[in-house]
């Protein structure tokens, strides 16, 4: 796994081997933030990362100047790896949180202006997590979400979509939430 670009590009990080979690590949996180860099501009961006495992898309977008990033991550292990990881890369606008993903999204009355999940591809709820995101509080007006998943889902009539990107089994739909 490596940072792809930014402050910390080319910076390899090991996870260890036993973390139980399906990680996005580099070819397909490259291509993710191509997209985005077109979408945002990263200085003053708040990113919540939902599901963060080893935390690899918080570092992707600490890396290119994000004002702050929270990950959520419910395993202990995935989150140690992101908190250590986070202390050595000396990253202070890394926020990890260990929570489960589902209930902080409907509980917490903070705001990010870009929200990004990737759940694991057998959740029962991933069908419902555009409605999750875009009608809650924790995507702020005119924000953009980001869902990981697998090709088997289709969001396109679903309101606040905007478009899809198929990376091989991996597939990414984007949504925006509409202002008040």
């Amino acid at each position: 796994m490596r940072i792809i670009s930014g402050t910390y590009r080319g910076r390899k990080l090991h996870p260890p081997n036993n973390l139980p979690l399906r990680p996005t590949t580099d070819f397909a996180k490259e291509a993710l933030f191509n997209v985005i860099n077109n979408l945002v501009d990263y200085e003053n961006l708040r990113v919540l990362d939902m599901f963060a495992g080893t935390g690899s898309i918080s570092y992707e977008f600490i890396s290119r100047g994000c004002k702050s990033v929270t990950a959520l991550e419910k395993e202990p292990r995935c989150l140690g790896f992101i908190h250590k990881t986070g202390l050595e890369l000396k990253m202070l606008n890394l926020f990890p949180i260990k929570t489960n993903a589902l209930t902080f999204i409907g509980q917490t009355l903070d705001t990010w202006d870009l929200v990004f999940a990737d759940p694991p591809f057998d959740l029962p709820q991933l069908p419902q997590m555009p409605g999750l995101v875009l009608s809650g509080e924790a995507l702020a007006p005119g924000g953009l979400f980001i869902l990981e998943h697998p090709r088997k889902y289709d969001f396109s009539d679903f309101p606040g979509f905007e478009q899809h990107r198929n990376y091989g089994e991996v597939n990414f739909s984007f949504f925006s939430k509409t202002e008040k």
